[in-house]
């Protein structure tokens, strides 16, 4: 499966809709980011959606938006899962803030929603989940210790277009504000670069679509020391484009998911537990191999037999060299079930264009594999 594959789904619309933008003259802050917007904050079902440059911008931008709000300030701390891409910690780092690393449980690979009270602190001012994988990470319980803490709720939904929580609330309205990926491989991805921000906090919204302009909410009147994060007119273009199919996209991914929980067994691999069809979207699929050793074999047997799989993510945040030497990983910590994911974590191949006889040959060498 190749990205290529992907936008070739989509391949007339794409090259319409880039060229309707090439031929307008008009690339920046236009009507195709007000279009995108517009459909995405309907799709998530808040008010507010902001185009931005990435997905870890949209991230950085919450955190900094809080803080000129006066809700945060340098040093207080954001309780963090401990297993995720390091840009959710790099966007709490960035605004001087602390992050307080909770491990996830086992059988979610999600943060452990039973570890997060005892690391609450009289500086703690949030708590961040990331639906990774695509999996939902939000637990009632989450949204009880927010509302007992009075802490705000920020969601990493850059792995998780389309999922939802069990009451039906889309990721990206679940907490008080959520940063979204557009990346390329994401199930929903732009052609290159790009994020956005969801939100219902009509004065959040205004701080981060300011902060991502250079600070300014009014050509050449600066609020903010801001920057340049700003969402092209082509990826918005494109994105809107995609979004009509994101649905489409996530239920051939959860067909291909199925083919995987029905059919794997083999007795080195351990699958996370299976939720219910809306609350996982199969960015993601995420095995556990017993033994860092056995994974690695397992991921050159795959190579050898021309299968593409990935170790996601084989150093764990905490582990690397960019955070050796911080205050909060001095001495450093120690993570056992995050840095045993680290070890043992492989991804099969899953995405909208892959065919189940596809599927059948990946599930067929996994059970010979010993």
């Amino acid at each position: 499966m190749s990205l290529k594959d992907v936008t070739a789904l989509r391949g007339t619309e794409i090259n319409e809709a880039v060229s309707r933008i090439v031929n307008s003259g008009w690339y920046l802050q236009g009507k195709e980011n007000e279009q995108f917007e517009k459909h995405y904050s309907e799709f998530i079902g808040c008010k507010y959606a902001i185009g931005c440059a990435n997905g870890l911008d949209a991230l950085i931008w919450v955190f900094r938006a809080y803080i000129e709000m006066g809700v945060m300030q340098p040093g207080d701390e954001v309780i963090v899962p401990a297993n995720t891409y390091i840009a959710t910690i790099l966007a709490i780092t960035e605004n001087d803030l602390v992050p307080v690393l909770v491990e996830p449980k086992p059988n979610t690979l999600e943060i452990d929603d039973d570890l997060i009270e005892v690391a609450i602190t009289s500086k703690t001012k949030a708590i961040a989940i990331v639906h990774l994988y695509g999996r939902i990470a939000y637990t009632d319980k989450i949204g009880e210790l927010c509302k007992k803490y009075n802490l705000k709720l920020v969601e990493d939904c850059a792995q998780s277009h389309g999922c939802k929580y069990t009451d039906g609330r889309m990721t990206g309205n679940i907490g008080d504000a959520a940063g979204h990926s557009f990346y390329p491989g994401k199930n929903l991805g732009a052609l290159g670069d790009g994020g956005a921000v969801t939100t219902n906090d009509p004065e959040l919204a205004v701080a981060v679509r300011a902060l991502a302009n250079y600070g300014s909410q009014k050509k050449y009147v600066f609020k903010y020391a801001g920057r340049n994060s700003r969402l092209d007119e082509i990826q918005a273009a494109v994105l809107d484009v995609k979004l009509n199919y994101l649905a489409e996209d996530n239920a051939k991914r959860k067909d291909v998911a199925h083919y995987y929980y029905a059919h794997i067994n083999n007795p080195l691999i351990s699958l996370p537990d299976l939720l219910p069809d809306e609350q996982n979207v199969y960015h993601l699929f995420p095995i556990i191999v017993s033994g860092k050793e056995n994974r690695d074999r397992l991921h050159d047997y795959f190579a050898e037999n021309g299968v593409g799989t990935v170790c996601h993510y084989p150093i764990a945040p905490h582990k690397q060299e960019c955070y050796a030497k911080e205050a909060w990983n001095t001495p450093q910590l120690s993570l056992p079930i995050t840095e045993r994911l680290a070890d043992e974590e492989l991804s099969l191949p899953i995405g909208p264009t892959i065919t189940l006889e596809e599927v059948a040959q990946i599930v067929e060498l996994l059970n010979n594999f010993e």
